[in-house]
């Protein structure tokens, strides 16, 4: 986590602009920032806690514990970045790496097993940016801040980068394709909102090319994955038509 962040030029965010024009109409329009330069990164500090915690609050459907905030302020297990613009918090983003073998069972045919069983694999846990400030390519500076991190030689380990997010979820689920990440598998009744049950998707980066021994089965996973997707939506409208 001693990594430093320096300004980025302006045509580091312009570049990315295109990437993130997917807001729904009913939200508050985008402010355009003045200068790029005036955008820093830095990693999150004790002090963030309860600026953190009201932003979360606002920009996502699940409420965090306050131990949570604690850890991402806190811990140097969490690659917690945040993207600052007169002196406030605008964006954020939070990852962390896990081992392969500590995966959750859903989670484990990102990568084939022939990658071994030391692979390691990034996990976002939140991206976010402040209504006022998107369409300006802080979410893209952020994400590939992280896949910067996660892809240098000494993280030779971690093989791929993968997220949770709800199917209602539609600007997010654009954003994340437009930046390459595919859908992995779709996951009923994953969430618990509001006491109400919601689905929600797992979607993957893959930082390596796939080895010829593990790339069958992968492949022949995604397949099932696409097939369950393609039922799932069948049905979806089958029951929707009844209801009419």
């Amino acid at each position: 986590m001693a990594q430093s962040f320096t300004w980025f030029p302006v045509n580091h965010l312009s570049s990315t602009k295109s990437n993130e024009r997917l807001q729904n109409p009913y939200e508050c329009p985008s402010v355009p920032l003045c200068s790029a330069n005036d955008v820093q990164l830095r990693f999150l500090c004790p002090d963030d806690l309860e600026e953190v915690r009201t932003l979360c609050q606002d920009w996502f459907p699940i409420d965090y514990p306050l131990s949570w905030y604690v850890d991402i302020t806190s811990s140097t297990r969490f690659f917690a970045l945040a993207a600052i613009y007169n002196f406030s918090i605008i964006g954020l983003i939070v990852a962390e790496i896990k081992s392969y073998s500590k995966l959750n069972k859903e989670d484990r045919g990102i990568i084939p097993e022939s990658m071994g069983r030391d692979a390691e694999i990034g996990y976002i846990l939140s991206l976010g940016v402040h209504r006022k400030y998107r369409q300006n390519g802080i979410g893209s500076l952020l994400l590939d801040s992280l896949i910067n991190h996660l892809t240098t030689a000494e993280r030779h380990k971690v093989k791929a980068i993968f997220l949770h997010v709800l199917t209602t979820n539609r600007t997010a689920i654009l954003f994340y394709e437009r930046r390459g990440f595919v859908l992995h598998s779709f996951l009923p009744y994953y969430y618990s909102i509001r006491g109400k049950c919601k689905d929600g998707f797992t979607y993957y980066w893959c930082s390596q090319v796939l080895t010829a021994g593990g790339l069958c089965p992968w492949i022949c996973g995604r397949m099932r994955t696409a097939f369950r997707w393609v039922c799932y939506r069948t049905i979806g409208r089958f029951h929707l038509q009844q209801d009419e």
